[in-house]
């Protein structure tokens, strides 16, 4: 019987190391490279061609300079979309329902119960996702690292063979 292999989706961005300290580097990355293929890109053309930094695991020993490649497993970027985007939704949906619900019951429009209700349960979402983030940073799956050096600013020694 033949097992089917797992390939592991990964996001790939070039970048310059800015900083280096303690096991992680700054690099500085294009926005609009990783978005290339993305449909919602028109959102973002604002940001097309700027520059921002990222804090990243330096596991390679990247020096200031160099030009490097940086990884964030596919799949974790998923995990956080969901959490991100698709939670607060169906709270603000799930809430809505029940303030549309108990409004009567409790004295208000039904439309003004689901406003406050389910405006009410989407933001304690965003509040726990936000408790939720300080974990996730010190949680290095969901961390981007350099995976490979492309270039190096240290000059390599030049070797002479001098008789």
């Amino acid at each position: 019987m033949k097992m089917a292999s797992v390939e592991v989706v990964m996001i790939r961005e070039e970048g310059i190391v800015q900083r280096v300290f303690s096991g992680k580097a700054i690099v500085k990355v294009h926005r609009h490279a990783a978005c290339e293929h993305c449909d919602s890109r028109g959102a973002c053309d604002i940001f097309e061609g700027k520059e921002m930094e990222v804090e990243v695991i330096n596991e390679l020993g990247a020096e200031e300079g160099d030009r490097v490649e940086v990884s964030v497993p596919g799949g974790s970027l998923l995990k956080l979309s969901l959490l991100v985007y698709f939670i607060p939704i169906v709270a603000l949906i799930v809430g809505a329902s029940i303030g549309n619900f108990l409004g009567p019951i409790i004295g208000l429009a039904p439309a003004l119960g689901a406003i406050a209700v389910g405006g009410a349960l989407m933001a304690v979402t965003y509040w726990t996702l936000k408790r939720m983030d300080k974990l996730a940073l010190s949680t290095e799956a969901y961390s981007p690292r350099i995976t490979k050096v492309l270039s190096s600013s240290v000059p390599m020694p030049q070797i002479c063979d001098s008789k």
